[in-house]
């Protein structure tokens, strides 16, 4: 069964247009008792709710027969339900894409990246091209086993947009499988570096807590009590490198790889990342309310527009060999000249 991610999109009013293109196509089967088609469809339509489809009914999207029908419309066997909108359905397949590529290691089995700031991972909704696996895909079209849209080979864990850092790429399945089962058992090593907001009293510590989608925005995650049923556990090692009076800079270790696990985690101990617009960290924390300060503070935001947070070290066995890998990627320009800035700020406080 096909599904779209135009139904969990946001819905508008449909335009006077009368060139529609076909999203979705659903044939009720011959024994189907009448039922509402907005509960047809929550039951036959992946990744979707009943919500979705009730608006996109009302909006004027749905049809059956070629007549749009609202969602108390009840179905019959032998209807065709089509879900019809004024743009053309996105081709999901991922495509090779001349994209540079920072390279930091490579071999038969698998590749290891170096990936900027702002560069999405994987294609997917506002993001169909342009991503590191399109980049990755053009790098590797020349063998013939590694297909992009093949789930058993490619990336095997990912980083956000808006962070750097370091990322394994398996060309195989049995690399896949290998390094899979690693980051599940938690036997990798992986370190970041970030800016916090805040003086971190301890010089290192844990937080544990569990992350899931916060109810009140489901583009963020939430922190909740370790062990609740709400929730995936997660845990966060970190240790203080610098600190700059007003803000921290600390190096993180995950036992976990949980969606925006730093982020969130230090934003529940009350030291969000610097410059990380969704989790509050681009307001002014800590520090003074002179205008040479907040000045300075823009100045800063204008450095590194982007969470400071970059994944600096990657370790993990060579899925092939056995044998221990290790890498690390430096600083990028915009974080080295963001803490440059706080460290100049900061001896001039002293002197």
């Amino acid at each position: 069964m096909n599904s779209t991610d135009d139904i969990t999109a946001g819905i508008e009013q449909l335009p006077d247009d009368d060139m529609l293109y076909e999203h979705l196509r659903l044939e009720v089967d011959r024994g189907q008792e009448p039922v509402r088609i907005d509960k047809y469809m929550s039951e036959h339509v992946q990744h979707t709710s009943r919500n979705r489809i009730q608006k996109a009914a009302d909006a004027g999207f749905i049809f059956v027969g070629g007549k749009s029908v609202k969602s108390n419309y009840k179905v019959k066997p032998g209807d065709v339900i089509t879900l019809m909108l004024d743009r053309p359905h996105y081709d999901t397949a991922i495509e090779p894409e001349d994209i540079p590529l920072d390279i930091v290691y490579e071999d038969d089995a698998l590749l290891v990246v170096n990936k900027p700031a702002g560069l999405v991972v994987h294609p997917g909704v506002g993001n169909f091209h342009g991503t590191l696996v399109n980049a990755v895909a053009w790098h590797l079209r020349d063998m013939p086993a590694y297909d992009p849209n093949d789930p058993s080979v490619g990336l095997v864990h990912r980083i956000d947009k808006d962070t750097s850092g370091l990322l394994v790429v398996a060309k195989t399945a049995e690399a896949k499988t290998e390094l899979g089962a690693q980051f599940f058992n938690h036997d990798t090593h992986r370190s970041y570096q970030a800016l916090v907001w805040g003086n971190i009293t301890e010089d290192k510590g844990t937080i544990e807590g569990n992350i899931g989608r916060d109810p009140r925005d489901r583009q963020r995650m939430a922190v909740f009590p370790p062990g609740s049923d709400t929730g995936k556990e997660a845990v966060t090692h970190y240790q203080v490198l610098e600190r700059y009076g007003y803000t921290t800079l600390v190096e993180c270790r995950l036992e976990t790889g949980r969606t925006h696990q730093i982020r969130a985690h230090m934003r529940h101990i009350g030291h969000p990342l610097f410059a990380d617009e969704r989790y509050g960290g681009c307001e002014i924390l800590r520090g003074e309310r002179t205008a040479s300060y907040k000045a300075y503070i823009q100045n800063c935001f204008k450095l590194c527009p982007r969470q400071a947070l970059h994944a600096r070290t990657l370790g993990f066995r060579h899925p092939a060999t056995g044998k221990q890998m290790d890498f690390t990627s430096p600083m990028p320009a915009d974080m080295e000249a963001l803490l440059a800035k706080w460290r100049k700020r900061l001896q001039a406080a002293t002197e």
